[in-house]
């Protein structure tokens, strides 16, 4: 089924907005999203693994086809450093991994080395936004005190470092190594780690701390690089474990009705609030089980299973079965949206990823039930004639589309379901490594020297 609903994204992409970023499934035209300036293609740079794990041969060819003749860098434009490295960088990153071309090992590099400017800084923490053109960067004007974001900087390290070992080149590596060194001589508030750093002090801004949006992926991509590295990165599993802890005693709690959640941190106030993007947090979790210290492995098995159980909640007490961007757990309510502005469905994986993870570490089958749940959910109210679309409200009884069919739905939200209901033998976690855009990246192992094992 994912692999027809994949056709369906593919087809429209092609038919109306090909060569552009995104596609709008109900104006059936393009849509550009500032994220990535002037370069194109987002769709087809994303999707390119997932077409060649569905084997859809054709449509990587045109795909491939297009990143050789029309992916271009050379433009004068301000791009979102982190967006641009796990969609483009990434994407190009796994397509090389997968197929062996040499066109995408290419084109990656040469990203990657446009990206370096992002890096001069005082503090070697990247800027958010950089001109590729000029090398000139800056930060988001609305974070705080001129602050680089946590989960921005800190969701640049397993990308990185494969473009160090695909180029020969160390300065990659090295750029994401300081960012770690930098983060390592800072005071943690409790053992966590705010949201915002400011790149030219190398202090801290506000003490707000998420998993959720501006921090999840700094935490993921520990773990990652530590499972990456064939588990030799003692620093990023020591990072990690430590944490997680912090987490733990800080951040989740059990609401009255039992549902554990991941509750947000803003100066020493607790926001009893969960975001989709947090859901993520419940694969996570179960990922880093299996090295979890002093026997804690079931523990983080349960509590893996417990944000699922969270997170399938937020799903199924909407009308129309798909989780909202936000919900809460305050003034009686449990796992709802209760802000207008946080009622909407823009296709994200998380909650997907989650039930995958979970499902190949534990082969429960409600993961695959709650996985073909959301499935119907999304075949009766996001797919449009043109593709598949957003929902503004998820609470209503009818749809308010949004229009934008987002580049993440064929990468991450089809390749996830298509992996749940997929032998765990397709891309096992032995070998390979999700970036945070759901792209595969080898594990290094040692023995390997610098022979590319191309693991299937």
């Amino acid at each position: 089924v994912s692999l027809q609903m994949m056709k369906h994204a593919w087809d429209n992409y092609k038919r109306y907005a090909w060569g552009l970023n995104e596609l709008k499934p109900i104006s059936k035209q393009g849509h550009s999203s500032n994220l990535f300036g002037n370069i194109q293609g987002a769709t087809i740079v994303d999707a390119l693994d997932t077409l060649y794990i569905m084997e859809m041969k054709e449509e990587f060819k045109e795909a491939k086809e297009w990143v050789e003749k029309n992916l271009d860098f050379n433009v004068n434009a301000e791009i979102s450093v982190f967006e641009v490295n796990i969609r483009f960088v990434g994407g190009l990153l796994s397509a090389y991994y997968l197929s062996g071309e040499e066109v995408f090992r290419k084109k990656a590099v040469e990203l990657g080395e446009k990206l370096l400017p992002a890096f001069n800084t005082p503090t070697g923490i990247p800027w958010a936004l950089l001109n590729i053109k000029s090398g000139i960067g800056r930060n988001w004007p609305w974070a705080s005190g001129g602050s680089s974001i946590l989960a921005e900087f800190g969701t640049l390290h397993l990308e990185f470092v494969h473009l160090s070992h695909l180029s020969g080149n160390p300065v990659f590596a090295e750029k994401v190594m300081n960012i770690r060194k930098v983060l390592n001589r800072l005071d943690k508030p409790e053992g966590l780690y705010p949201n915002y750093l400011n790149p030219s002090s190398g202090q801290w801004g506000q003490h707000h701390v998420s998993i959720g949006g501006l921090g999840d992926s700094f935490y993921e991509y520990l773990l990652k690089a530590w499972l990456m590295s064939d588990k030799t990165d003692e620093e990023g599993k020591k990072m990690y474990y430590e944490a997680v802890q912090a987490i733990e005693t800080h951040l989740i709690r059990k609401s009255s009705g039992g549902l554990t959640y991941i509750a947000e941190w803003k100066g020493g106030l607790l926001e009893h609030k969960m975001g989709h993007l947090t859901c993520f947090a419940g694969g996570m979790f179960g990922l880093g089980a299996d090295g979890a210290p002093n026997d804690k492995t079931g523990h983080h098995i349960e509590l893996g299973a417990e944000i699922a159980r969270t997170c399938h909640e937020s799903y199924d007490r909407t009308s129309m079965k798909l989780g909202p961007e936000a919900f809460r757990f305050d003034g009686g309510v449990e796992a709802i949206a209760t802000r207008q502005n946080e009622k909407y469905y823009i296709l994200r994986p998380e909650v997907i990823e989650t039930y995958m993870y979970m499902w190949r570490l534990t082969h429960d089958p409600k993961y695959r039930q709650w996985g073909w749940e959301a499935v119907e959910a999304l075949e009766k109210h996001c797919r449009v004639d043109g593709g598949y679309s957003g929902i503004r409200d998820v609470y209503n009884n009818h749809e308010s589309h949004d229009d934008v069919q987002q580049s993440f739905f064929l990468s991450e939200t089809l390749k996830y379901l298509y992996l749940l209901f997929s032998e765990d033998d397709l891309l096992p976690f032995e070998h390979w490594v999700f970036n945070t855009e759901a792209h595969p990246l080898p594990v290094l192992h040692k023995d390997e020297g610098n022979k590319e094992e191309n693991q299937k």
